[in-house]
């Protein structure tokens, strides 16, 4: 068995980035270094580089999501990045969706002990759950499969005019070229490469942003969204 890596102390810039949340974010590390690597959801060599590759590298996306809007972390694993840009921002109310029941039950955990009262964790697939959950502003992933086969899965979930941010690493561009035919079925109008976390993390994150217009998810999803509507009245009005 392999002895547990130590958790090395918080960098300053993680004081600056989490605020008044810097010892839930600090609690949450460590959550992450014991509970998280005992139970299978993050392997014993990431917690030497656990502050700056995922909690740091994760909370700095919160500089281009737009104040006040409902986000959807997609595929949420172990919390990244929905509960480093939860700590960081009350502002949004946050959706950490997961399929598997171990994973579910640590966010759950984690969301009470740190008291994110804007965060909810639902358990499904996000085809699963397309017209149960109320389409978001934002839908955020890292790490959770290539782009054009995320975005199947994530651009149904938004609203009209949202937006997908997928934390992506040295592969973005090459990523965004060939998904782009996907992505225009998709109901994509619009999409960029930004970086994020100038003098928080090195190298900086790279953010792929995927922009709807007012059919996310394309022709294809408008029937099914439409569907799960009617559904959805029907079983309020029994």
């Amino acid at each position: 068995m392999m002895e547990a890596a130590e958790l090395p102390p918080a960098p300053e810039q993680a004081r600056d980035v989490f605020g008044e949340r810097f010892a839930d974010a600090v609690r949450y590390a460590e959550l992450l270094a014991e509970a998280g690597v005992q139970r299978g959801l993050i392997g014993p060599r990431e917690v030497p580089r656990l502050w700056e590759r995922h909690l740091l590298n994760c909370a700095v996306l919160s500089e281009v999501v737009p104040e006040g809007v409902t986000v959807c972390d997609v595929g949420s694993g172990a919390g990244l990045p929905g509960i480093p840009l939860a700590l960081v921002r009350d502002d949004l109310k946050i959706t950490l969706l997961e399929p598997l029941l171990r994973r579910t039950n640590f966010l759950t955990e984690v969301v009470e002990l740190l008291g994110l009262d804007h965060v909810t964790v639902v358990r499904g697939r996000a085809e699963e759950v397309m017209g149960k959950l109320p389409p978001v502003h934002v839908v955020t992933a890292r790490a959770v499969a290539p782009l054009d086969r995320l975005a199947t899965w994530g651009i149904p979930l938004l609203r009209p005019y949202g937006e997908m941010l997928a934390l992506k690493g040295d592969t973005a561009e090459e990523e965004l070229k060939s998904a782009a035919t996907a992505l225009s079925k998709l109901g994509a109008v619009q999409t960029s490469i930004l970086h994020v976390g100038e003098g928080v993390v090195d190298p900086m994150s790279t953010v792929v942003r995927v922009e709807v217009g007012e059919s996310p998810g394309g022709v294809r999803f408008a029937a099914k969204r439409a569907k799960a509507a009617r559904m959805g009245r029907a079983r309020r009005r029994r």
